[in-house]
């Protein structure tokens, strides 16, 4: 791109072909995430999927990290062109797979596939704002990104339910094959128009964090496969759970699972929120459908309330920038987050009235609304300029593997109850994991007085996986973001 553009707008020429498709991409990529939470219990119902009900989510959280470290490494190599059209190709292949399943088995095969394109496509893509517009304009696209976000998560729930209700939940997924492609070929241009110089020093292959990545998510598979093992299932969910902690520590600063202060306690409080709020999440349209006799669509409403929510403690924490503490906005976010959950687990305990759980999962919405951008602004102000793309990655990974992981455990609770209390095992994990959100939060403020001065608080909503791993070529992690995811 010449100089002389760089003025224009990101819906103007050159840009215009590459905004509308990389947030088509975007959007298609969060419709899917959040689609799949609303149509699950029907699916699993279907194809008499209990037993794999968590794989079908942590699965792709998982593969999604080996994506992402993967195609960042590969873009740094060789630019992003070659790891986004490969992302493509995984992402609407893993949808054909799950459209078309037959069996739980494939559908959650699809499910991984999908993940592993879903974690790269996100990488590639902002590799391809680096290398496309120009920095004055990176602030604007990365917004389009968050809009690209947030719709989704307004109307991805109801309309998912409504297309399962009057067609066939197989159409949630191979519906969006067709929109994908159209989005694709729009970026095309701006992706042949690169500056493609080969750098002086080629970035080597990352084999040792790829291999760790793929460690980490062999390792969250085993947990969720651990309780189909008779005898033996308790074993080996415990060795893949200290396998999942030894293989993620190359991939976070130091000191993050001792949660110590400043980023590394950041980083952790990252994985925990996602891990309390998703593995919560997934539950919740299923507990509706189940004890309460919810259809799809409005189950899906309730996911629709939370992000109402979380949209608007964005744009709250956004405006009150430095006036409210990045620490406080983490520690508030955390305890609504709390809340919200010990809300789900009363409902599942004593069958209160579902909306006792549909108000507290609003708050829940809420309180990540507040914290992830935050999270996000803390983890670049600790971050020099040689470690953004590493930190932003662990960032991203982080959330991923917490949400990853804490599926995988409730899967785990949920298949150990064979009586009505399996929906208040899940709850009562999740709230666990909340509380040891609550009082690591704290701890994020020991280096991070500087964060409040000199740097516009994030407004957007916390996509999980939307950093770049490769440390290098890909921006950071600037949210707003939803995440995944979500």
């Amino acid at each position: 791109m010449t100089s002389d553009t760089s003025t224009a707008g990101i819906l103007r020429r050159p840009y215009l072909l590459a905004t509308v498709g990389a947030c088509a991409l975007v959007f298609l990529s969060a419709f899917e995430s959040l689609a799949v939470t609303t149509i699950m219990p029907l699916v699993s119902r279907d194809l008499d999927g209990a037993s794999l009900y968590a794989l079908a989510f942590a699965g792709p959280l998982a593969t999604g990290v080996m994506g992402m470290v993967a195609a960042g490494n590969w873009s740094d190599r060789r630019g992003p062109a070659a790891p986004l059209y490969s992302s493509v190709a995984l992402f609407v292949a893993g949808l054909l797979i799950a459209g078309t399943a037959g069996t739980m088995e494939m559908l959650v095969l699809g499910r991984l596939v999908q993940g592993l394109g879903g974690g790269a496509m996100t990488v590639a893509l902002y590799v391809l704002v680096a290398r496309v517009y120009p920095p004055v304009l990176h602030p604007k696209i990365f917004a389009a990104f968050a809009a690209s976000w947030v719709v989704p998560s307004l109307v991805g729930p109801f309309a998912a339910g409504v297309v399962a209700q009057l067609s066939s939940w197989h159409w949630v997924f191979l519906g969006v094959v067709g929109l994908v492609v159209p989005a694709l070929l729009m970026v095309v241009p701006a992706v042949r128009g690169m500056n493609s110089e080969p750098a002086a020093e080629p970035v080597p292959w990352a084999f040792g964090r790829m291999g760790w990545a793929a460690l980490a998510a062999v390792a969250v598979l085993g947990l969720n496969l651990s309780a189909e093992v008779p005898g033996f299932g308790g074993v080996i969910a415990v060795v893949a759970l200290v396998i999942a902690l030894v293989a993620v520590r190359p991939l976070v600063p130091r000191g993050t699972l001792t949660a110590r202060r400043g980023l590394p306690s950041v980083i952790l409080v990252r994985g925990l929120a996602s891990a309390a709020f998703f593995g919560a999440e997934v539950y919740l349209p299923y507990l509706l459908t189940e004890r309460y006799a919810f259809t799809p669509t409005f189950a899906g409403l309730t996911l629709t309330g939370a992000a109402l929510a979380w949209a608007g403690a964005s744009a709250i924490q956004g405006r009150l920038g430095a006036r409210l503490a990045d620490d406080l906005a983490v520690k508030i976010g955390a305890a609504l987050v709390l809340v919200a959950v010990i809300s789900t687990l009363v409902t599942a305990a004593f069958s209160l009235p579902a909306a006792v759980a549909i108000a507290g999962w609003i708050l829940a919405g809420g309180g990540m609304g507040l914290m992830y951008p935050r999270l996000s602004v803390m983890t670049l102000a600790l971050s020099t300029e040689e470690n953004q793309g590493f930190n932003s990655a662990a960032m991203s990974i982080s959330d991923s593997l917490g949400g990853a992981l804490s599926l995988a455990a409730t899967g785990l609770v949920f298949a150990a109850f064979t009586t009505t209390n399996s929906f208040a095992g899940v709850f009562a994990l999740t709230a666990i994991i909340a509380v040891v959100g609550v009082v690591i939060a704290p701890r994020v403020a020991a280096r991070a007085a500087r964060t409040g001065k000199g740097r516009a608080a994030g407004t957007g909503m916390g996509e999980p996986g939307m950093g770049e791993p490769g440390g290098g070529t890909g921006a950071p992690d600037t949210q707003p973001e939803l995440t995944h995811h979500s």
